[in-house]
């Protein structure tokens, strides 16, 4: 089955070059503002978004993401208003690819296929979902495979190649190589480290391979991109979202306009490697 996700990575192919997935938090820092930049992100050249479902007890995030969450939960953002948003996102924007990042409770409280099918209807590709390992695949993975939605499994450095079978057995859409130890946005990704990791991947599955955690700058991500089939940058994004807002938390006509020119920088970066340096 074709998916959004699978036919933008089949598109990236064909150009020759590797993609950017962005990620921003849903309600961060109000509904409009999120939406708006939402809308923004495809123009401004990302390829795969993100969307960060705000929870609050978010263990696999470092404090910038942990704390547009709490903004974002202390607005009165919900797992239904972030499908709110997709199905907003959709009314102009059929092919960009969104994927839903987060953590299993709300989907749970909300009902799992309650959930799936809204996802679904609303126009949501992909999950990924840090705290269902493998052997859960009953709870969430299987279910939203047959529902029509990418799961998307997260591989880490300390992923051997013992493991990597079990964490790739019900993977789809593409893997996500997270580069570092630890939590996002807290330390710099060693790209040779990364390069070879991804290749190692590779050699158990024929999906695209995704790097993401503690990419910020431009020249990080096109160093990144050089060894992957795509980067992706958050916590960075997330700090300028923080870095607009006015003195009350608020957001400034600055907010969207200093989003959209990191996701320009960013992708005008990645943009620049070659799929040669990529494989």
């Amino acid at each position: 089955m074709t998916t959004r996700i699978t036919a933008r990575f089949a598109a990236l192919a064909a150009e020759g070059r590797p993609g950017l997935v962005t990620f921003i938090t849903a309600g961060d820092p109000d509904a409009a503002t999120s939406l708006a930049v939402l809308k923004a992100l495809p123009a401004a050249g990302a390829d795969v978004i993100e969307l960060g479902v705000p929870f609050t007890d978010p263990m696999a995030d470092g404090p910038a993401i942990q704390a547009a969450g709490l903004r974002a939960l202390k607005g009165g953002q919900t797992l239904a208003k972030t499908l709110a948003m997709v199905r907003a996102f959709r009314e102009g924007d059929g092919a960009t690819p969104i994927v839903l990042m987060g953590y299993y409770n709300p989907i749970y409280i909300y009902g799992v296929s309650r959930f799936l099918t809204d996802a679904k209807d609303a126009g949501v590709d992909g999950l990924i979902v840090v705290d269902l390992p493998p052997e859960e695949d009953d709870e969430l993975c299987l279910p939203a495979l047959a529902a029509g939605l990418d799961f998307i499994r997260l591989a880490t450095p300390t992923t051997d190649d013992k493991r990597l079978p079990a964490v790739l057995a019900h993977t789809a859409g593409f893997v996500y190589y997270v580069s570092i130890t630890g939590i996002t946005g807290a330390a710099t990704p060693d790209a040779d480290l990364v390069s070879a990791a991804v290749a190692r991947i590779k050699r158990h599955t024929d999906l695209p391979v995704a790097v993401g955690f503690g990419v910020k700058t431009p020249a990080q991500a096109a160093a990144i991109a050089a060894g992957a089939d795509a980067v992706v940058v958050g916590s960075a994004l997330v700090d300028v979202v923080r870095a607009s807002l006015d003195e009350k938390g608020v957001a400034t006509p600055r907010t969207v306009a200093d989003v959209e020119s990191l996701v320009r920088d960013l992708a005008a970066a990645v943009r620049g490697v070659s799929r040669q340096a990529a494989e």
